[in-house]
């Protein structure tokens, strides 16, 4: 089949069944950021009606950051595809360009276009959702493209996946959502930004979920490498993995989960006085012990094993979303 084939159906990576173009598309904005990215705008909303004193249960703002979002989201991971390509033709052959189930040129006019359609999203919908997306766009094309190209060096790329997944997002969003609901109807986003009367501070519950999650972020950054330890050295990609050993880089990050989930839960009863600390406490308690659970019997000899496991770490990442609003409308 020609790579130029669109919109035809494709055999999967397996040679059986036939994939559609939508499966494609699906596949192409990487599944387990999407579903991350919109638990994050739902827990985030959640959190800023839970320290109002009444709901305002508008739901069009809502709606409309998520598609910013996603649009964000599916921009800055079909960018990072077309920029490695022949990377993921080794590490993860099954991606649509790699696989040759989408040409180049469709990446690129999905690219382009959930990018347009992020930042007109953003623009009328208010300062704080436009900062939130186009900080994020800015470093994503920061991350992949040449040449700057970030993601060649572990540091900066580390930083670039945690800023944009632990601090942006959070608090850009948590702003944004404040900010709307401070305003007290829907149609206000599409009116003008406003600013008067608007508070700024931010309640100690946000700076623990970022924190959480900027920490957890990084587990996340430096674990994801593990997998395509072959393909970032035959591209000379320099990661940790590369240059501590794949044992080495999965303790650090088990290690690192560790101290996130104990921070959480110490935080939880030292600063939090308006979440349900049982209930922040045994969930975090049950996670930690999930995840110790399921990493002592990794192979990392086992290509499988390994990314099983690194997607197991995201469904824990996924859980935080749900664990923390819960705890803050329950409080």
């Amino acid at each position: 089949m020609s790579n130029d084939s669109i919109g035809k159906s494709w055999i999967d990576e397996n040679g059986s069944a036939p994939q559609s173009w939508v499966s494609a598309f699906w596949e192409f904005s990487r599944p387990h950021t999407i579903i991350g990215t919109t638990l994050s705008v739902l827990a985030l909303y959640a959190i800023a009606q839970s320290t109002r004193l009444f709901v305002n249960p508008i739901l069009l703002p809502l709606a409309f950051a998520w598609l910013a979002c996603i649009c964000g989201n599916i921009y800055i991971v079909g960018l990072n595809q077309l920029e490695d390509v022949e990377i993921d033709k080794i590490n993860k052959p099954y991606l649509p360009i790699a696989s040759g189930a989408f040409s180049r040129k469709t990446g690129e006019l999905i690219v382009i276009a959930t990018g347009i359609i992020a930042v007109v999203t953003a623009v009328l919908q208010g300062p704080f959702l436009l900062a939130t997306v186009g900080v994020s766009l800015a470093i994503g094309t920061a991350y992949s493209l040449p040449p700057i190209r970030l993601k060649r060096f572990p540091f900066w790329a580390a930083l670039c996946i945690f800023t944009v997944r632990g601090a942006i997002v959070n608090l850009g969003l948590f702003l944004h959502f404040n900010w709307v609901l401070g305003l007290g109807r829907a149609k206000s986003v599409f009116t003008g930004w406003s600013l008067n009367s608007l508070s700024l501070a931010i309640p100690a519950e946000v700076w623990v979920l970022t924190v959480f999650v900027i920490v957890f972020t990084f587990a996340i950054a430096i674990f994801k490498d593990i997998p395509d330890m072959e393909g970032d050295k035959q591209y000379n990609i320099t990661t940790l993995t590369i240059e501590l050993g794949k044992q080495a880089v999965f303790n650090l990050s088990r290690w690192v989960l560790t101290v996130c989930y104990l921070g959480a839960t110490l935080a939880g009863a030292v600063v939090l006085s308006n979440v349900n600390l049982v209930f922040l406490a045994v969930a975090h308690l049950v996670a930690l012990g999930l995840m110790w659970f399921w990493s002592v019997k990794v192979d990392l000899d086992e290509q499988k094993e390994i990314a099983d496991f690194y997607q197991f770490i995201w469904k824990l990442f996924f859980l935080e979303y749900l664990i923390f609003p819960a705890a803050c409308l329950l409080g």
